[in-house]
């Protein structure tokens, strides 16, 4: 691996989630003056995982879907409160506008160049990436005149619904790219591992990029449920993800090296120490709801004894410390690990959609009628395929011994288990609803701690994971929450204070944090 990535790897996981400005590229983004894009691409992809990972999965939804607050911690403030201000969750706005004018930059410098198109073609896929967090965050985003830098510095809004339109328009026009560089494959400038570390690092493959591409677009259709008229529904002939997308540029165990959930979460534990899992959570492994020892057991660091607390209770009773370097992470130390579950080691890669998540979104096109298949399969590859990512260690491989060298064998126990549930069960679910549950369930159970910004975005569109009261197996939301909703949860986060301080005359008003709706929320 180039020295030089190792250099990008360090500034990236320790900048990426700041709160850079997102015009602060270049003073113009369309005339870079010194890089190319087969330098910038493999540092935008290794942004979009950290982005994604640290300020989406970590920094916003898993204290909303599944971690508490421990004991003998204070100052959680907002976190247990949901009380956003416009200084809340800065960093998903600053950061993702900053790694989109990467992927600007890759297009503007080789759009319509033929050896390079390979690069305009992920330079769209990603961007779509990167919108359809915004917009599920914030709803209508600057997107037609964003990333002009100094040309235009107050950028108009789109409507969320028009945003997800284009991007999936882009996702058509990029994978058409991709089978023109295909058919021209002496003149294109193929992929490696140096130019990217999402896909390549066996070698060229664009299929899994075709696949990629595919799975994005079906998360906007099945997301957006009818309220968006796209251009084009179907799919190419190539499919939808059936292994993990995992960034790895080449992380390693050294210092600065490493893969970014790392140091966040295990050898700087002054914030992840401070989580226990909710109770909530642990219903769907105890017996509450459903019976989940063998991935409970990976997951969480002492099951089945795991210390656990609803969010915001503090004293009533007092809830457990946590643990160090945190309750989910499987091993003595930050030095002695058992290379499976979430943190899997130093030098493991970050996920950006697993196949579990495209196996479930599958599942839910099936049952609504945007693609066909057999949603019982599709909902059951969607929990081995569960088994298998928690089970696999650092090098995303499944260990030649037990206990974790045979994740389907467990996943097919564990369904024989919940036999008489159709969140298991997918053949008990006799009605459409029943089945849409099951599905948002079980991707719940799958993606804790992966991509639990994605739960959120379910359980918003959804009402699933079912809460069913107020009490700490009923339900996610914090005692203190300041919520007026009957559930007790907030709808989205605000627009950050740059926005109001820099393009206040776009910037929309009267947001409420309890009120106002994502385009496609319930």
């Amino acid at each position: 691996m180039k020295k030089i990535q190792y250099i990008l790897i360090g500034l990236i996981t320790f900048s990426a989630i700041s709160c850079s400005k997102y015009l602060d590229i270049n003073d113009n983004p369309n005339a870079a003056t010194s890089s190319t894009p087969e330098l910038v691409l493999p540092q935008a992809i290794v942004g979009t995982g950290v982005n994604t990972n640290g300020n989406f999965n970590f920094g916003m939804g898993a204290d909303l879907m599944y971690r508490a607050n421990g004991g003998g911690f204070s100052g959680f403030g907002t976190v247990i409160s949901y009380d956003y201000t416009t200084s809340s969750f800065t960093a998903q706005w600053s950061s993702t506008y900053d790694n989109l004018n990467d992927y600007r930059y890759i297009f503007n410098s080789t759009k319509g160049n033929p050896k390079y198109i390979y690069y305009t073609a992920v330079a769209r896929i990603m961007t779509a990436y990167n919108y359809q967090l915004l917009v599920d965050t914030y709803n209508d985003v600057p997107y037609t005149d964003a990333l002009g830098g100094v040309v235009n510095i107050s950028p108009k809004y789109d409507k969320g619904t028009d945003i997800y339109k284009a991007v999936a328009a882009q996702i058509d026009t990029a994978i058409t790219e991709i089978n023109k560089g295909l058919a021209n494959a002496l003149s294109v400038l193929p992929f490696n591992a140096s130019s990217d570390p999402l896909f390549s690092r066996g070698g060229p493959n664009m299929v899994r990029w075709k696949q990629f591409a595919n799975t994005v677009k079906l998360r906007l259709i099945v997301r957006a449920g009818g309220k968006v008229t796209f251009n084009n529904t179907t799919f190419s002939s190539d499919g939808f993800l059936v292994n993990d997308a995992l960034v790895n540029p080449g992380y390693a165990k050294i210092v600065n090296q490493q893969c970014p959930i790392w140091p966040w979460t295990v050898t700087n534990t002054a914030s992840a120490s401070s989580r226990l899992p909710s109770t909530f959570l642990l219903t769907f492994f105890d017996g509450t709801k459903l019976r989940d020892d063998r991935r409970g057991t990976v997951l969480f660091r002492i099951y089945p004894n795991s210390p656990s607390n609803q969010l915001g209770n503090e004293t009533n009773p007092s809830p457990p410390s946590g643990a160090t370097p945190n309750n989910w992470f499987k091993g003595a130390s930050a030095t002695v690990w058992d290379r499976v579950g979430i943190y899997k080691g130093p030098d493991a890669g970050v996920p950006l959609i697993t196949a579990a998540e495209s196996y479930f979104l599958q599942a839910e096109a099936a049952v609504k009628g945007i693609i066909t298949g057999n949603a019982t399969a599709l909902f059951n590859s969607g929990i081995d395929a569960s088994f298998t990512y928690l089970y696999k260690d650092n090098t995303d491989n499944l260990p030649a011994v037990a206990p974790y060298n045979l994740p389907l064998v467990d996943a097919a126990a564990y369904r024989t288990t919940n036999a008489t549930n159709y969140l298991a069960n997918f053949a008990l679910a006799t009605t459409d609803e029943q089945k849409i549950e099951a599905i948002i369930t079980q991707k719940y159970i799958a993606l804790g701690l992966i991509s639990s910004h994605e739960p959120w975005n379910d359980y918003r569109r959804t009402g699933y994971p079912r809460v069913t009261g107020t009490g700490p197996r009923e339900t996610m939301a914090s005692t203190v929450s300041l919520s007026t909703r009957p559930d007790k949860m907030p709808t989205r986060v605000l627009y950050p204070i740059s926005e109001f301080n820099t393009n206040q005359n776009n910037v929309p008003k009267d947001v409420d944090k309890f009120k106002s709706l994502i385009f496609w929320a319930k």
